[in-house]
């Protein structure tokens, strides 16, 4: 055999090689082994009644329900830069949990390990249920497996090649999966007992990170529990930092005013809106007074790690700031006052946080589509803003945002009719 014939069939053997180990690659994993079986009593009121609390505090509904749909029965659409994903069915219906036992579902939220061996798609907060202790897990499965079994079945999820394959989730899985990894204050004994419940309710349960991540274009980051927030992506919502109190930080709040913002959606100066009125909702207003003042102290004791902002390179075009000023004696000053100090119930924009944000995407949103906190027991009645979407263009939003992001000793970055465009759109796209 010549030099190039055996170059060519070295060659030829390597690609078939590779072809084979990435076809094995993308296969279905074998169920990972779990050691120790469930101890506990599935069957047993107190166990399924906890189970049921603690699907409340994960919110769990939030995914695994489509609108309009039967509770947990899955198939909530979850858009995403790669592609929709389909919450899955958490009932002991046929296409849901009727064929899994404890271990599965440990084997689930800990491994992040369907029951027939596929990885789960990182969507479902893997780096967060990995920290769930085993007998929370244990009586979440307890309560889903008490619930009526509902057998439609889920779509199945819509992603690009090759994301929807499983060597892909193979590859997330090695750079931003930390398995049962707990944050230092869950683990730390010289922790007092309410840090580190709040802080396994804040990293775990709560899955306060699977928003408040910054995440690069795979959707991951190094450290998957980091809190210093991001664009949600597809969303167009900035999840603040709360790392910085010039963001969604709460180091220098009082730690009943924490407990308030999470317990009735509204506080001293901030009310809740966006994505997070929905989680307050359906989850953090529910909780029990003691885990909302375990998680308040543990937000208010993280480091303070200031977030760069925005440079604002020139000074405002005048004509933009005459513009949005007569917008905003128009159609906000009457709420929100000619100096921007609040009237009665409305809040202030002077000083306000989100219009300060390095990002306007937070003020966009709301001026878009209006601003409306949750009515909780605590605050029945939330005072709202209406959705100028249809009475604003994208040059007139961008002049009252520049607006009032530099007027009242503001030196916030001005905002363009290109930002305004581009916020507009999913975020990821």
């Amino acid at each position: 055999m010549n030099r190039r014939a055996l170059a060519w069939t070295l060659t030829g053997g390597l690609i078939l090689l590779l072809a084979a180990t990435l076809v094995w690659l993308g296969r279905p994993a074998a169920p990972i082994a779990i050691a120790s079986a469930s101890a506990l009593a599935t069957q047993e009121h107190s166990t399924v009644e906890r189970g049921r609390y603690l699907a409340v505090q994960g919110n769990c509904m939030g995914c695994h329900t489509a609108r309009g749909g039967t509770p947990f029965a899955g198939g909530r659409a979850v858009p995403t830069p790669f592609g929709t994903v389909y919450g899955g069915n958490l009932t002991p219906g046929a296409s849901g949990l009727a064929g899994w036992n404890a271990d599965d579902f440990w084997r689930a939220l800990h491994h992040g390990q369907s029951r027939d061996g596929r990885w789960l798609n990182p969507v479902f907060p893997i780096n967060n249920t990995t920290q769930i202790a085993r007998e929370d897990s244990d009586a979440l499965f307890a309560y889903f497996r008490s619930l009526p079994a509902v057998d439609a079945p889920v779509p199945v999820h819509e992603l690009r090649w090759p994301y929807n394959t499983q060597l892909a989730l193979r590859v997330w899985r090695v750079l931003y999966f930390d398995e049962g990894d707990p944050v230092a204050a869950s683990r730390d004994a010289t922790a007092s007992d309410e840090l580190r419940r709040g802080a396994y309710l804040v990293n775990g349960l709560g899955h306060c990170s699977a928003c408040h991540v910054p995440r690069n274009a795979l959707g991951g980051n190094s450290d998957m529990l980091d809190l210093s927030g991001g664009l949600i992506p597809m969303q167009n919502w900035l999840a603040p930092s709360l790392l910085d109190p010039a963001q969604g930080g709460v180091q220098d709040w009082a730690l009943d005013d924490i407990v308030a913002l999470l317990q009735t959606g509204a506080a001293p100066g901030a009310i809740v809106t966006g994505p997070m009125a929905e989680v307050l909702q359906h989850s953090t207003q529910h909780w029990a007074p003691a885990d909302l003042r375990d998680v308040a102290a543990y937000l208010k004791q993280l480091p303070t790690v200031a977030v760069a902002s925005r440079p604002a390179n020139k000074a405002p075009d005048p004509r933009a700031v005459n513009a949005g000023g007569q917008h905003y004696e128009q159609h906000c000053a009457q709420c929100h006052g000619a100096q921007g100090e609040g009237v009665g119930l409305y809040p202030p924009l002077a000083g306000n946080r989100t219009v300060l944000q390095a990002s306007p995407a937070n003020l966009l949103q709301t001026t878009l589509n209006g601003g409306f906190g949750p009515a909780t027991t605590g605050h029945p009645r939330p005072f709202g803003m209406p959705p100028f979407v249809l009475e604003l263009n994208d040059q007139d939003l961008a002049d009252v945002l520049t607006f009032v992001r530099t007027q009242w000793g503001h030196q916030a970055a001005p905002v363009s009719t290109l930002d305004v465009q581009q916020l507009r759109k999913p975020v990821g796209r």
